[in-house]
């Protein structure tokens, strides 16, 4: 069957409708299932992927994806350069990434739950400064890689997402 709705209160009407029409069983199972459902959104084993993070430091114009352009830089300084594997051919200009330490050689090196949303406004390989460490998922600025690391380090284990801005 398929439905046209002329509205949203069509279609919470038509929900009402099938929410009343259901035996009492499953009439009280739904309370349930739906604090499950949102109680569920708060445990999650992983957000996203894994990969590893650098860090350079200024000189950091002209970068790969806006030039000699300052307004590039959010005024928190928390961006990056993006390295091959999120790169996308460029696509991965502007990007925001929330950027989680999960780990690293010496033991105390990330600060535990911190999480920070960097902008990429570069390309690792072809930084004017050189990566504290080659071949890494994404290279960070010195004020983003300090908000999420407790002792310099030339790389660390992270988790990482892209952040999808709904505005």
């Amino acid at each position: 069957t398929i439905h046209i709705y002329e509205s949203s209160h069509d279609i919470l009407f038509t929900c009402f409708l099938s929410v009343s029409k259901m035996d009492i069983k499953k009439r009280l199972l739904l309370p349930f299932v739906c604090y499950f459902l949102s109680v569920s959104q708060f445990f999650h084993v992983c957000h996203g992927d894994v990969g590893t993070a650098a860090q350079y430091s200024p000189p950091y114009l002209p970068t790969a994806c806006f030039g000699e352009d300052q307004t590039q830089f959010p005024s928190s300084n928390l961006f990056a350069a993006a390295g091959d594997g999120i790169w996308d051919n460029g696509a991965s200009c502007g990007r925001q990434y929330l950027v989680r330490c999960i780990s690293a050689s010496q033991p105390g090196t990330c600060v535990p739950d911190q999480t920070i949303q960097v902008k990429i406004v570069d390309y690792a390989p072809t930084a004017l400064s050189p990566p504290s460490a080659q071949s890494t998922t994404i290279v960070l600025s010195e004020t983003a890689f300090g908000g999420i690391t407790n002792i310099p380090m030339d790389s660390i284990n992270i988790e990482f997402q892209q952040s999808v801005s709904l505005v």
